[in-house]
């Protein structure tokens, strides 16, 4: 199990609308950043969208990251057919053996019925190149839908990017999430938080925490996946709740980038 960062590690650093930095981080910044951390893979998702880049850009990280050790793993928003094989053109290109894939985009939410269809129509280009698609469980559709949806495409190359907190969206705790998704994990988004009862009383908040300081059981979390006969590189994904301004909030999520990134080193070698 290699252990890494992504776009969604530093998404303030990266660009929250409505908060972005005077220099936004770019993917070669983000490889960068993973190279200066030693982290093992990059996975670079929709918050960087590569598909803006140019070949020669793409070509670039590629390079860098030959040259670093690091293995990149793509990622983006959207089913319909001819994305989907922009991303397959694009994993090829950066050598990802994945595109880690959220099926709702800003327009579209497509039923069980047109994710099976769309994704069906192009994973015959996705098996001949040896490139998987890896859903991610993100908070509309419950676990079991997911699996359907994994087990109707019967295909080696389509299975899950487990989220540990997403699912609390559709109602289910990581406990649920993992028992179920965990024999078809291709990708791993290792996720802690805290829930707390809100300020005035009347409700609760969930948000992110650096690893091994939320109710996340990362040491099961791990033994499970291992014990379904899964070995997913593992990312490190925050949810930093922001400071009194941009340039604190940025050096919080580094500072817990660090830390996490930290513990779960020490974590994969325990278990």
């Amino acid at each position: 199990m290699k252990v890494g960062i992504g776009s969604y590690t530093y998404t303030w650093s990266i660009g929250v609308r409505g908060h972005e930095p005077e220099h936004p981080m770019t993917a070669g910044d983000l490889l960068r950043k993973a190279h200066a951390l030693s982290a093992e893979v990059v996975q670079i998702c929709d918050n960087i969208p590569l598909h803006d880049l140019s070949a020669a850009e793409l070509d670039n990280l590629r390079e860098y990251a030959d040259a670093s050790d690091i293995e990149i793993e793509v990622g983006t928003r959207g089913v319909r057919p001819e994305h989907l094989l922009t991303y397959l053109s694009i994993a090829n290109r950066l050598g990802s053996q994945l595109v880690r894939v959220v099926v709702d985009t800003d327009g579209e939410r497509p039923s069980e019925e047109e994710i099976i269809r769309q994704i069906r129509s192009v994973l015959g280009e996705f098996e001949q190149s040896n490139v998987s698609i890896a859903i991610e469980n993100h908070d509309r559709f419950p676990a079991r839908s997911l699996v359907s949806i994994v087990e109707k495409l019967k295909s080696p190359n389509v299975g899950i990017c487990l989220d540990t907190v997403n699912s609390f969206g559709a109602l289910e705790v990581p406990e649920v999430v993992v028992e179920a998704l965990a024999p078809l994990v291709l990708s791993l988004h290792v996720k802690d938080f805290e829930i707390r009862r809100a300020n005035h009383q009347m409700g609760f908040v969930i948000e992110g925490t650096p690893l091994g300081i939320g109710r996340l059981n990362v040491p099961w979390l791990l033994n499970r996946i291992r014990s379904a006969g899964r070995d997913p590189n593992a990312i490190i994904e925050l949810w930093t709740p922001p400071e009194h301004d941009l340039s604190a909030t940025l050096a919080k999520e580094d500072s817990w980038a660090r830390e996490s990134l930290t513990y779960l080193r020490r974590i994969t070698a325990e278990v």
